[in-house]
């Protein structure tokens, strides 16, 4: 008997122990119990705000990329551009007369001047105020009003113009106004991503925010067509939606340097469909150190060339395989085009690295040219092919 007691208060001990033990880390009253419930509850909580504060922070991050921070950079530097052109027309009783100085007399003067409003995009290139646009924004205006972002509307002075670049620059008066970064045109990539900024059918009137659409740069070196005298060269082709109103305004890469002004649209129905081109920003920081200079661009230079289209018959005639380039038909005397060597039959296929294929693509490769620039020409005489150097001279 007493051995069996001896066993059961042995075997009782560490069962006593076991259970106040239990009590003091495994708390099974219904108070405990409610006590832990919400001791869970508000860790879970906190774990979901934690959670919450991460994904928006990768949302925020994800969100702030290349393009919002060049968006950011450039924008306060757009502006909208409105100006009053006057225009003539010719009144309809002067194109039944064929304006005949007869019938002058009696109905006097039949050209209609009219003032017309317009509207473009532009940006500022320096803290005193130099704007940039395009020569078909603002080239012809008899009074020019800018528009920032802050609300603020300037009267602008128009510096200088060049029709054949379509490049025109404005002045407004103050300091420390914000402006742009000018990169290069030189190194842009086929595909890179670009962002086209500016005043599309008049929108920033009611923001005074730029419009801004994103696309790639689809390709680089575009000869389009001359159009009322504008030579657009070397041009950036980009699908960023360019619309009415955004002529004038920034071509921006992902760092937020402009590269280009936005100038022409190709489209069927005056929207994007996908066809914009710039002018690509190094030609037009030469453009402009000529505009502040004197106003103007100096091309009045001469060659002493005469040239003419090749068809089927002069090309049987010469004996060339094919009819791109043109001929050189008369060369004057003592001209620069004499000086370089160049002889009446030379056929001409290139200007400074740029095939010509007729007598419209020569005039476009010299168009940007000036007295005293040296242009590369390449002839082809008696089956060879002539490397001259051709130095233009002031008219």
């Amino acid at each position: 008997m007493k051995k069996f007691l001896f066993i059961f208060f042995i075997l009782a001990i560490p069962f006593a122990v076991g259970i106040v033990v239990g009590k003091n880390y495994f708390p099974f009253s219904s108070e405990t119990k409610n006590e832990t419930k919400g001791k869970l509850a508000s860790y879970e909580s906190s774990s979901q705000d934690s959670n919450q504060e991460n994904v928006n922070d990768n949302i925020s991050n994800s969100r702030r990329n290349g393009i919002t921070n060049a968006v950011a950079k450039v924008s306060p530097a757009v502006v909208g551009i409105n100006v009053i052109e006057v225009r003539e027309y010719q009144n309809p009783w002067g194109q039944m007369f064929g304006n005949d100085p007869f019938f002058r007399q009696f109905f006097g003067d039949q050209t209609v001047r009219q003032e017309v409003k317009g509207l473009g995009s532009g940006f500022i290139i320096s803290e005193d105020g130099y704007i940039l646009t395009n020569d078909h924004v603002a080239g012809n205006a008899t009074k020019i009003e800018v528009v920032l972002t802050s609300g603020k509307k300037y009267n602008a002075k128009l510096v200088g113009t060049d029709l054949v670049s379509d490049v025109a620059l404005l002045k407004i008066e103050g300091d420390n106004f914000p402006a742009v970064k000018l990169g290069t045109s030189d190194d842009i990539l086929i595909g890179e991503w670009v962002i086209a900024l500016g005043n599309p059918f008049g929108l920033f009137e009611i923001s005074d925010q730029p419009t801004v659409t994103v696309g790639v740069v689809s390709a680089v070196d575009m000869n389009l067509r001359a159009e009322q005298g504008r030579y657009y060269r070397g041009m950036i082709q980009t699908d960023a939606a360019i619309n009415s109103g955004n002529s004038g305004g920034p071509l921006v890469n992902s760092a937020g340097e402009v590269i280009g002004i936005n100038s022409v649209i190709y489209t069927p129905n005056q929207g994007n469909i996908g066809l914009g081109f710039a002018i690509p920003i190094n030609r037009v920081k030469t453009i402009v150190n000529d505009l502040k200079k004197t106003g103007k661009v100096e091309r009045n230079f001469w060659t002493g060339l005469d040239v003419q289209n090749i068809d089927a018959h002069i090309a049987r005639y010469f004996r060339l395989q094919k009819t791109d380039g043109v001929i050189v038909t008369d060369v004057k005397q003592r001209s620069p085009a004499a000086r370089a060597g160049l002889e009446v039959g030379d056929v001409i296929v290139e200007v400074n690295g740029e095939k010509i294929s007729d007598e419209e693509s020569i005039k476009s490769a010299f168009s940007y040219a000036s007295a005293g620039q040296i242009m590369k020409v390449k002839v082809f005489r008696d089956g060879q092919n002539f490397d001259l150097q051709l130095k233009l001279e002031k008219r």
